[in-house]
């Protein structure tokens, strides 16, 4: 097997770059020139014997190899930090790096809150949270891309542990000066005559609404589909019509939107963490991990949903 000889220097050069996207902010960064900062990356490119950046005037952008490369890399520094120091050691310096993989209305509705109390006690542990779809969510969690998730799960994965967390019932999102805004609930028939909005087939939260409406023998008409619950929420507020969303994707306290709990049937999507069968998550993301999992328990009131984000 042929020696690849680059030196932890060369990494750490390429990470700066790749997470600045700048070889001028990159180079402040890590105290060096920026043509010294460029000999480095330009060296490690000839080693690889392929080109890890598309660089114009304006930006610089990760190919696909490098985007591969990427973490390889971190995770390598990351290792690298564990062996020199020790997990007692790092706990105690608490320092490191955790990439979370979230799905946007988790990322919205209690992270911000979580990584509020969970900085200030860590304030050497960076956090990168990467907010995707559910489906990208899980792939980034399965090629070790991130150390673990935060999403739901139809259905159960071999390769995929799930702790669940919370459970998300799905709402009607109407303006609070519809008709049916005064209600304290709404049965799903009884909206067959309203213009419904959904996001696309290859959504998981469509799939999950079609196989639970499906089996309770309806099968409404949407006047309006698209790719994102914010665009959804949109369409919403400029009149277009109503739409089924989970609770977290709504605001608690909206100017304009309210939601309005959904029967018969009852959807709900069940929230969870995830991570790798297996796999042990390295010291920093284990120290985010349990917090995470602790302030979400000390959230919850006795039979009741998540308090984080509600105000």
């Amino acid at each position: 097997m042929a020696r690849i000889n680059f030196d932890l220097q060369q990494l750490q050069a390429f990470v700066a770059v790749a997470e600045r996207r700048s070889f001028r902010a990159a180079a402040d960064q890590i105290h060096l020139s920026a043509p010294a900062l460029s000999r480095r990356i330009d060296k490690l490119e000839t080693i690889l014997g392929a080109r890890l950046f598309n660089r114009t005037t304006r930006e610089v952008e990760l190919t696909p190899l490098g985007r591969v490369f990427l973490e390889r890399s971190r995770s390598a520094l990351d290792d690298l930090e564990s062996a020199m120091l020790g997990i007692a050691d790092i706990a105690a310096s608490r320092h490191g790096r955790v990439t979370v993989a979230c799905v946007p209305s988790a990322a919205l509705y209690f992270l911000p809150t979580v990584l509020g109390s969970f900085s200030p006690r860590f304030p050497g542990i960076r956090v990168r949270v990467v907010d995707e779809s559910m489906s990208q969510a899980l792939q980034s969690v399965l090629s070790g891309e991130a150390d673990f998730g935060i999403g739901f799960m139809n259905t159960l994965m071999p390769e995929i542990l799930f702790d669940s967390i919370h459970s998300d019932p799905f709402v009607l999102a109407m303006r609070r000066e519809h008709p049916l805004a005064q209600r304290k609930s709404v049965q799903w028939k009884e909206v067959e005559g309203e213009s419904l909005i959904a996001v696309a087939r290859s959504s998981g939260n469509r799939q999950l609404l079609d196989d639970a409406l499906t089996k309770a023998g309806l099968n409404p008409t949407f006047a309006f589909e698209v790719s994102h619950v914010g665009t959804l929420l949109g369409m919403v507020d400029a009149g277009l019509g109503l739409a089924a969303v989970p609770r977290m994707a709504l605001a608690v306290n909206h100017p304009t939107l309210i939601g309005l709990p959904l029967r018969q049937p009852r959807i709900v999507r069940k929230l969870g963490l995830l991570t790798r069968q297996g796999v042990k998550l390295r010291p920093a993301a284990e120290m985010f991990h349990q917090h995470l999992r602790m302030a979400l328990k000390s959230s919850r009131p006795p039979g009741g949903e998540l308090a984080l984000g509600q105000h």
